[in-house]
């Protein structure tokens, strides 16, 4: 029964109205009734419904290679998919992010989106099967237990390269500063006490290269989700799968989405382990843990402006209180600091989401891919943030940092192997108790000559610059 508003729809709980202009069909509507958990649907991940969109195409064609679909159902099929990729539909993908079944609703959202398309594409209403079936012909040769992992894993690969682009800029914006700040010379600090003198473009230069090494192992662990078990269907047998299947759907697959994907050497093991997504989950850990690293340094070096560390300045992007006018606050870091938090707790979520799966299935891997898919679109937009929002604009208060060096007892260290370690150590505790500098007193004990003191205070001895003392 069709009414303006609604069409009948049939499963084996029986009938169920859904919305005449739906996309999707009755699996899809009932999941939406059963999950009302986040109000995110599956749509909020792109990347996810593109990646649905894919494994449909490349089921179909690869059913067709063998035979198993016709023409006009693998062109219909073909047309929608492509129209998904194309950023269509999406908003039919409404399935919550976090649901039970394993997936189950978000391969049926994907089917019904699917095939009610196609039939569209082929002249028919939505919901007349008859045509065009969500799960005899859009579902051919395919279980959740393949077809959701494989696309989780397409779509992450997507996710994560936006995430190194993002990442790229961001480590190229620290070398910028690396290079603009090389002459400025400061104090180092271990356990926030004095240590030895460097300088501030060494300081930035480190972040680049903390920002690059994650980059780098965040390509490592997409070689561990380029392995899928497409084939396999419901626990890895291939049962109800043709032979060739698995081989002709993975070079579909590699053909529709330029990526170097691999089927699995045994595909009972790939469709219950999911250690590729916990080690990914473990590098956006450690990628968030630096970066918020590095943003503590940020708030700490620019604290202040007057009272606190003073030697960088951060962009101001707004007001910093109600009470307090004139104040200004790191909110750029503290953002990022938060969704590295975020992060964080996603890794413990997707922890006991892995631990917790039993025989030959898990059954929480939308956990999992949510989780996964909400930490690199967070890191993505935290690294563009930060990058434009706050590196790019930052300055150096050079006489401020030049003055610290000169007054710190931290030059003893760079005199220690020419007075020796117990003179040095009087000199600090002398230079400290009566608040004068180093160079005075050791010119005033004669325990160097100007020339001597003058040569071994050089920048580039101190830091390993080349860079004369005092240039800014």
């Amino acid at each position: 029964m069709t009414t303006a508003l609604t069409r009948l729809e049939h499963d084996l709980l029986g009938d169920y109205e859904v919305a005449h202009e739906a996309y999707y069909g009755v699996h899809t509507a009932r999941a939406v009734a059963n999950f009302a958990i986040t109000g995110t649907p599956i749509s909020s991940h792109p990347e996810l419904v593109v990646a649905l969109a894919c494994v449909k195409l490349a089921a179909a064609r690869a059913n067709r290679r063998l035979g198993l679909l016709n023409a006009e159902h693998c062109d219909a099929i073909v047309a929608a998919c492509e129209e998904i990729r194309a950023g269509e539909l999406h908003d039919h993908f409404v399935v919550d992010v976090i649901q039970g079944g394993a997936g189950t609703s978000t391969n049926m959202n994907a089917n019904e989106v699917v095939a009610n398309r196609g039939l569209e594409l082929l002249g028919h209403q939505r919901g007349d099967y008859r045509h065009l079936h969500p799960l005899e012909h859009v579902n051919l040769g395919q279980s959740t237990n393949d077809v959701y992992p494989t696309a989780v894993k397409i779509g992450l690969q997507f996710a994560v390269h936006r995430l190194r682009v993002a990442m790229a800029a961001l480590v190229t914006a620290f070398a910028d500063k690396a290079v603009e700040f090389g002459g400025h010379l400061k104090m180092g600090r271990t356990q926030l006490q004095d240590a030895v003198p460097m300088t501030l473009g060494q300081e930035f230069g480190s972040y680049a290269v903390m920002v690059g090494e994650d980059a780098d192992r965040l390509g490592e662990a997409v070689t561990l989700i380029s392995e899928i078990n497409l084939g396999g269907t419901a626990i890895g047998t291939g049962l109800n799968a043709p032979r060739g299947y698995a081989e002709a759907v993975c070079e579909e697959l590699c053909a529709v989405t330029d990526l170097s994907l691999v089927t699995a050497s045994n595909l009972v093991e790939a469709t219950q382990d999911v250690g590729a997504f916990v080690q990914l989950s473990g590098v956006l850990k450690r990628t968030a843990v630096k970066l918020s690293k590095i943003c503590n340094d940020l708030r700490l070096l620019s604290s202040g402006p007057r009272a606190g560390f003073g030697e960088i300045n951060l962009p101001a992007v707004q007001a910093g209180s109600s009470i307090m006018p004139g104040k200004v606050n790191p909110v750029i870091p503290e953002v990022v600091n938060q969704v590295a938090f975020e992060v964080v707790g996603n890794d413990i979520a997707i922890s006991m989401a892995a631990e917790g799966g039993q025989l030959q299935l898990n059954a929480f891997e939308p956990i999992i891919a949510h989780s996964l898919f909400e930490s690199l679109a967070h890191l993505t937009a935290a690294c563009d943030t930060l990058r434009t929002r706050c590196v790019v604009g930052i300055t150096a208060n050079v006489a401020h940092m030049r003055a610290a060096v000169e007054h710190s007892i931290g030059l003893v260290t760079a005199l220690n192997p020419h007075i020796g370690y117990e003179a040095a150590t009087r000199l600090a505790a002398d230079a400290l108790n009566s608040n004068s500098d180093i160079a005075s007193l050791v010119l005033d004990r004669g325990l160097l000559t100007p020339s001597e003191l003058e040569s071994i205070l050089r920048p580039d001895n101190l830091t390993g610059c080349v860079h004369a003392f005092g240039d800014s």
